[in-house]
């Protein structure tokens, strides 16, 4: 018997899709992903989900909304048996819809999810939970560097130079992995304040003088 696919969260749907995280939920309350979920798996998605996302929302521009329906249905029961694990093989074959005068070619829409759980992955495979380190924070396989804090510095516009000096533990490599793995596992509650990267050095400073309150 074969494993059940594994059901993404929202935010790791958005990553592998490559959407926001409004039109992955825009294409489940609007019934596109009716046919890759069943009720009692809530907001969870397939990988054949986010190839259907990433269609859907990619396509936009060059097709109807009834034509991109169209080729998700004439693809559904392909689309269903979509296996991560073998994505090689399912790319070896047609990914052709054809209707008419119209025809569309969901291979590259395949190939990208493909490449997005690989990447996700890859990211997962870099972090460590373990509550002797720092009472369970995600870090850095091998450091006590925490993942989210290394993806603030990167949203705050600290430049990779700077990060790295600052984490001299960590890789070009890991700092990308890091910021897709937060992105997938965004922290609960208010965001992360990007505070400066230990060992980073401040160029400029500018402050603007607070304007006289109106009597």
């Amino acid at each position: 018997m074969l494993d059940k696919p594994e059901m993404l969260k929202v935010t790791e749907a958005a990553v592998v899709s490559g959407v926001d995280i409004r039109d992955v939920n825009r294409a489940f309350d609007e019934g596109i992903l009716q046919n890759f979920s069943t009720p009692d798996e809530g907001r969870r998605f397939s990988t054949a989900a986010c190839m259907v996302i990433r269609f859907y929302f990619g396509s936009a521009k060059r097709l109807t909304s009834d034509e991109r329906l169209f080729a998700i249905e004439s693809l559904g029961p392909r689309l269903r048996r979509l296996n991560p694990d073998a994505f090689g093989t399912f790319l070896e074959e047609d990914w052709v819809v054809r209707d008419e005068f119209l025809t569309i070619d969901m291979a590259p829409f395949l190939k990208a999810t493909a490449e997005r759980m690989e990447r996700l992955a890859a990211a997962r495979a870099v972090v460590t939970t373990s509550r002797e380190v720092l009472g369970g924070t995600p870090v850095i396989t091998g450091t006590r560097v925490p993942v989210h804090d290394v993806a603030a510095s990167h949203a705050a516009g600290y430049s990779r130079e700077d990060i790295l000096s600052a984490y001299p533990s960590l890789t070009s490599e890991q700092i990308d992995l890091a910021v897709l793995y937060a992105e997938a596992n965004p922290v609960r509650g208010r965001p992360r304040a990007a505070s400066q990267p230990a060992g980073a050095t401040l160029v400029s400073e500018r402050r603007v003088p607070r304007r006289p309150r109106a009597e």
